[in-house]
């Protein structure tokens, strides 16, 4: 199962879980002041992060097919990159919590939750053992000064 399904299908299989859980659970609403101006900030974020870290791979002539880590022919580890290991799965992070925000329903932030654990163990933690195979120490210590997802 590692590395099988492609992080964007994964991303629209769990925003459309969450969708389902906000239509048929008949609790679990919630709604406070400025929701949806928060839910507009993370998704503005969240594309942001995503695009900015595209650019990177792109300028780095990398590649960006995350089924495929072994193709990567250069680390990056600068820009958006300092900050997160893994700044294109944090970008769709945010912008399933920002789904939750508009949606409203309080448990989808267990369907988030979900995403991130499943993105740890059948796609990042994968990454990781192919990319220290690939880039040795220097990818150890960029493990060591930047964290995982912020």
């Amino acid at each position: 199962m590692e590395l099988k399904l492609p992080p964007a299908l994964l991303f629209l299989l769990f925003g459309f879980a969450m969708y389902i859980l906000a239509t048929f659970l008949p609790f679990g609403f919630f709604d406070f002041f400025g929701r949806l101006l928060l839910f507009k900030i993370m998704l503005v974020f969240g594309v942001l992060v995503g695009l900015l870290s595209l650019f990177q791979f792109y300028r780095a002539k990398t590649t960006v097919d995350p089924t495929k880590p072994s193709k990567a022919s250069n680390l990056v580890v600068n820009g958006i990159f300092k900050f997160s290991r893994n700044p294109m799965y944090l970008s769709m992070l945010l912008v399933l919590l920002a789904l939750g925000l508009v949606l409203g329903n309080a448990f989808n932030s267990l369907i988030a939750a979900a995403f991130v654990g499943y993105m740890n163990r059948f796609q990042i933690i994968p990454e990781e053992r192919i990319l220290l195979n690939k880039f040795g120490r220097t990818y150890k210590e960029y493990c060591t000064l930047t964290r995982r997802w912020f």
